[in-house]
C-alpha cells in the first residue's frame, strides 16, 4: 500500500495518472493538465510506485504472504464510547445533515475550546478552533492563508512526505533543516535556515516517520529563534505545529507547543487517537496571543469553503461528545517494542519511537531506494527515507497485526545480510 503520506492525495494521483496514461496512449502530447498538477504527479512517483508493487506482490503470493509496513492506518478499534455515542446521534429523527458553518458548529468548537484549554495550560477561546476535514484540511487551508506564491516553510527533516505536496500546490516552497541526534530539533540549524522568504517553521511531533517528541527545552528554544528572526526580518514567522499523534506518547510527555512561542497555529485530528482516519474530521487552533489572530482565523474558516464548504457535520457532533478518548495506546506500545525486537535481532541501527506508529531506521546500505527493493524481493514493502527528505533511512509502519511483524523477521535479516 501506499504510504500514509499520500493517502489523502492517493485517489487524484491514480484518476490524474490514468489520463497521463491513456493521452500517451493515444500518442498525445499535450497533457490536459496543468504543469502544476504534473509536478505533483512527479513528485509522487514513487508513491505510486510502491502502491502498485504491492499490488503485484499481493496479486503473485497472496495477500497473507507480503508483509505491508507502508500504511499509516489506524490498526486498534475506535474508543468503545464512539459506538454508543454514533449510534444515539443517528437515532436522533430531528438532527441535521445540512451545511454548517464555515468554521463549525459553535458548540463543538466550545467543546474543542475547553478540552485543549486544560491540555494547553491557557484559555483558549471557542472562536479561535476552526473545524476542518481532517489535519490535511487544516494545513492545507492554513498553507493557503498564510503564503503567497514563492515564499517558503521550513520544517524539520524528517517529515510528512504529503507536506511536499501541499507546499508545492500553494505555490509555495518546502524547505528541509536538518535535526540533531535522534532526530531531534536543531535550533541553530533552523536559525541558519530562515531567512527574508521564511513565512512559517511546520514541526510534528511526535514526528512521522521518526516517532520523536520534541521535548519542551527544544520548543522553547524554537521559539526564541522564531522571535529573533521575526524582529530581523520585520515580519511574522508562524510556527504551525501539526499534532496528530499527540495522543499516541509512550515514554515522554508531549508538551504543550503553545507555552513556548505565542505566534502559534495549532493543527491535529481525530484520524489516529479516535481511530477515525477514514471520516476525515480534525480541526486548527490559534495562539489567543498570535498576531492577526482574528485574521488568521477568518482566513481559515473561508477556506474551508473554497476547498469543501465544511468539515464533516455528523463527525463534528461525534468528536464534541469524546473529548479526551482515546484509543487502547498499549496496543501500539506492545507493537512498537515488538517491531524494536525484530529489527534488532535482524541487525539493524534505529532509534526508539517516542510515539506515534511508525520507526525509522538505518538502511545498511546509504542507497535507501535500492534497499527498499531488496525488502521487496523478500514480500516486505517499507518506505524509503528518501520520500521523507532523509536519505539512508526506510520508514516501517507498526500498526500492522503483531503477525506480520514477526513473519517478516526473517526476510528483514536475510535483506540485510545479502545486501550488505
Amino acid at each position: 500500500m501506499i504510504p500514509e503520506a499520500s493517502e489523502s492525495c492517493r485517489l487524484l494521483i491514480n484518476i490524474v495518472s490514468e489520463v497521463v496514461l491513456n493521452c500517451l496512449f493515444r500518442g498525445e502530447t499535450d497533457m490536459p493538465i496543468s504543469g502544476k498538477m504534473q509536478k505533483i504527479i512527479e513528485t509522487s512517483s514513487s508513491v505510486t510506485r510502491m502502491f502498485e508493487e504491492g499490488a503485484r506482490l499481493r496479486a503473485r503470493y497472496g495477500p497473507d504472504r507480503v508483509y505491508d509496513f507502508t500504511l499509516g492506518n489506524p490498526a486498534v478499534p475506535p474508543p468503545p464510547e464512539f459506538g454508543e455515542v454514533l449510534r444515539n446521534l443517528v437515532k436522533e429523527d430531528s438532527i441535521p445533515h445540512g451545511y454548517t458553518p464555515t468554521a463549525g458548529l459553535l458548540p463543538v468548537r466550545r467543546a474543542v475550546a475547553e478540552y485543549l484549554s486544560r491540555e494547553q495550560g491557557m484559555e483558549i477561546p471557542a472562536e479561535n478552533v476552526v473545524m476542518t476535514s481532517g489535519a490535511v484540511g487544516a494545513l492545507n487551508g492554513i498553507f493557503t492563508a498564510l503564503m503567497d506564491p514563492g515564499e517558503e516553510i521550513l520544517v524539520p527533516a524528517p517529515y510528512f512526505v504529503a507536506y511536499t505536496l501541499y507546499v508545492m500546490n500553494m505555490g509555495a516552497v518546502l524547505r528541509s533543516v536538518p535535526t540533531g541526534g535522534n532526530f531531534h530539533l536543531d535550533p541553530g540549524a533552523m536559525e541558519a535556515a530562515i531567512t527574508g522568504k521564511t513565512r512559517a517553521v511546520l514541526v510534528n511531533s511526535p514526528n512521522n516517520p521518526s516517532g520523536a517528541v520534541y521535548s519542551r527545552e527544544e520548543l522553547e528554544q524554537l521559539g526564541e529563534v522564531l522571535d529573533r528572526a521575526s524582529k530581523r526580518y520585520g515580519r511574522r514567522i508562524y510556527l504551525i505545529s501539526d499534532e496528530p499523534y499527540r495522543r499516541l506518547a509512550f515514554d515522554s510527555e508531549v508538551p504543550s507547543v503553545l507555552e513556548s512561542y505565542p505566534h502559534t497555529i495549532l493543527i491535529s485530528s481525530y484520524s489516529k487517537q479516535l481511530s477515525l482516519a477514514g471520516e476525515r474530521i480534525g480541526y486548527l487552533a490559534v495562539h489567543p496571543e498570535a498576531e492577526d489572530a482574528e485574521q488568521l482565523v477568518k482566513a481559515a474558516g473561508v477556506m474551508n469553503a473554497v476547498l469543501y464548504v465544511n468539515a464533516p457535520s455528523l463527525f463534528q457532533r461525534v468528536v464534541a461528545a469524546l473529548q479526551g478518548a482515546v484509543v487502547d495506546v498499549e496496543a501500539y506500545r506492545r507493537r512498537r517494542d515488538l517491531v524494536c525486537e525484530v529489527l534488532e535481532r535482524a541487525g539493524y541501527t534505529f532509534t526508539v519511537p517516542q510515539g506515534g506508529f511508525f520507526i525509522f531506521p538505518e538502511s545498511p546500505i546509504p542507497d535507501d531506494i535500492t534497499f527498499c527493493r531488496s525488502l521487496m524481493e523478500e514480500r516486505i514493502l517499507v518506505c524509503p527515507g528518501t520520500d521523507f527528505g532523509t536519505p539512508g533511512h526506510f520508514r516501517l509502519s507498526f500498526a500492522v497485526p503483531e503477525k506480520t511483524i514477526l513473519e517478516a523477521e526473517e526476510g528483514f535479516r536475510r535483506a540485510r545480510e545479502e545486501i550488505e
